[in-house]
Order: C-alpha cells, then structure tokens, then sequence
C-alpha cells in the first residue's frame, strides 16, 4: 500500500510539472516552436537559447524545433494558448483576427526608415496594455519581436520617380504593401517568391516588393534594373512569445535569466541582418541595378494617398472592435518620429 502511495505522489508530481518541464527539482526545459530553417528571420532565438544557458549554468534549457516539428507556423498561437509548448515566432498577418493589435505595425507607408527604429516601434507596442490585454486571450507574453526590413521594389524598365509612375504597373505585391500599391495606381499581382524571379524577367509583373534579403534569395535582384531604396511600404510583424503560465512558473532567477537576455538577441539579430546588407547593396552595383530615392515630398504624398485612408480605416475598424486604434496608431508614429 505504501509503496503505490508513493508511486501516486510521484506521477501527480510529474503531471503537474509536465506543462512547463521540471521546475522541481534542477533542469528547465522550454521548447519552443519555428518553421522553416535557422535563418536570420530565427538568429535571435538561437542567441536567447545561447544566453540563458550561459546566465544559468545550463540549468535553463530552451530547445528549438524547425521545420514545424511541433506545430505548423499558422497554428503556432494555438499551439501557445493550449500549453503545447513554451515558446514559439509566429506572423500576425497570419490571422489577424487573433491578434487585431499587432496589425497596427503592418499599416502601410508608416515612415520606418531602419530596422533599429523598428525595434523600437516594436517594444513599444508591446507595452501597451491593450497590446497585452489581446495575446494574453491566447495565453501568451510578448517576448520580443523579429524586426523585419522594410519591403522595397525591385524592378524592371524605366524607374518610377513620382505617384504617378505607378499607375497601372504590374507589382508583385502582397497583403497590405499590395493594398497600398494598388491606392496609387498600381496593379497588385499575386505571384509566388519562387515565381518572382521568372515574372519580372518575363514582364509578367514590372516589379516585385521583398524585403533585401529575398531579392538575394530569390535572384530577383538580377533581373531587375531599379530598386526603390527608401519608398518602404511597409513590413510585417512577426513576435517571440511565451505561455503565460510557463513563464510564471519559472523561479524567479531564471525568468531573469530569460528577461535579460532578450536585448543581447536582438543586438545579434541586428548585426546579422546588417550582414545582409553587406551583400546587397554591392550585388544592386555588380548587377548594374539603379537606386531610386524619393523626394521628401513625395515620400509624404505616399503617406497622404496611400497610407492615411488606410490607417484611417484601421482606426475605424478597430475602434468598432473597443480597441483604442487611435492611441496604438499615434504611439507607433510617436516612436518612429521620435527615432
């Protein structure tokens, strides 16, 4: 009888730890859940794994998981809410239903110049406590973001240099870079990366919006001839979380382990990006591809034309929705404004 009572109170103990590891006694074990390959897109989550390691003498242990091993990339929020796993990247385009918040970072022609600043747009939202309120319905914490570069065209025959060059050009461009596109004039086309390379060469489309690492990536960069450097359409939002719950249940060393160790993995992730970089701008010169620069003032007849009746809609919807559109909008304009 004894010997059963103690084999109850050990597996009622590992079933109470089971959600989150074992917390009891020494090791920690989060799982966390990517698709795809490790890229720059997932660096600063290596370097979270790296670090909380390191600050807790390897008693912390964050494993990744690529490929959708745990969780396909559109269920990943599911997969948070129901404790599947500790931590997973997942794209709020992907449903923007589930995150209505987030999608204030997706406004088209917002004016983010840099990946340093998007960062900061980014933490910013965070915070807000609407922000909070909306993933916490899916139990989840914002960790930290994956800041991606602001898309740009890459295109083929004569470069736009105004609004109006725009006019029913053929672009690959999707979601809300394609809404925006297609407010001036332009023609959304939908096509896939793997495709875009073949359409701009053919004439298929004129152009196609990526972000500089998929203009490598793709080779669209070698079929194009003009690059607009600074029109930066937009981009999309793409956060770290956590369970909530998984994360309460850390000692409190280790949630300062794991707390700390989001700024280092984002420097990295900053400076890997910044590799990319390295290579673009001298494959633009090697391929002989123009760079286009937008006037001030045509920048801001973009935003007039092609951002504010967006962003005005956002703001009317959302606000139908009891989300305070108005506030999330100009905290993410304050924060890029004040760069």
């Amino acid at each position: 009888m004894k010997k059963n009572k103690l084999m109850t109170a050990a597996l009622a103990a590992t079933m109470t730890t089971a959600f989150v590891g074992e917390v009891l006694a020494a090791d920690v074990t989060w799982n966390v859940s990517l698709w795809g390959k490790r890229r720059a897109f997932t660096e600063h989550v290596e370097k979270l794994s790296e670090e909380v390691a390191a600050r807790t003498n390897g008693k912390f242990e964050i494993k990744l998981h690529y490929g959708g091993a745990l969780s396909k990339s559109r269920e990943n929020l599911d997969g948070i809410a129901i404790g599947a796993f500790e931590m997973a990247q997942f794209c709020a385009s992907y449903h923007t239903d589930k995150n209505p918040t987030l999608s204030a970072i997706e406004l088209p022609f917002l004016g983010v110049p840099d990946l340093e600043t998007q960062v900061k747009v980014d933490f910013a939202l965070y915070n807000h406590p609407a922000v909070q309120k909306d993933l916490g319905r899916w139990s989840a914490k914002l960790l930290m973001p994956s800041p991606m570069p602001q898309y740009n065209l890459l295109g083929k025959g004569d470069a736009p240099e105004t609004l109006a060059d725009f006019k029913s050009m053929r672009v690959r461009a999707l979601g809300g870079v394609g809404n925006a596109m297609k407010t001036i004039g332009a023609v959304p086309t939908t096509v896939t990366a793997s495709e875009a390379y073949q359409a701009i060469d053919s004439g298929t489309v004129q152009a196609v919006a990526f972000a500089p690492h998929a203009h490598l990536a793709f080779k669209t960069i070698e079929a194009g001839n003009w690059w607009t450097n600074n029109l930066n359409p937009g981009t999309v939002s793409c956060p770290v979380v956590v369970n909530t719950d998984a994360y309460d249940m850390l000692p409190a060393d280790f949630q300062k382990a794991l707390d700390e160790s989001v700024q280092p993995a984002i420097r990295h992730y900053l400076e890997t990006y910044a590799k990319v970089y390295d290579k673009f701008y001298p494959a633009l010169e090697a391929n002989g591809v123009k760079q286009i620069s937008f006037t001030e003032e045509e920048l801001a007849n973009f935003k007039v034309i092609a951002g504010k009746p967006i962003w005005d809609k956002w703001v009317e919807d959302m606000s139908a929705k009891g989300i305070p559109a108005a506030d999330l909008l100009k905290l993410v304009q304050d924060t890029i404004a004040t760069k």
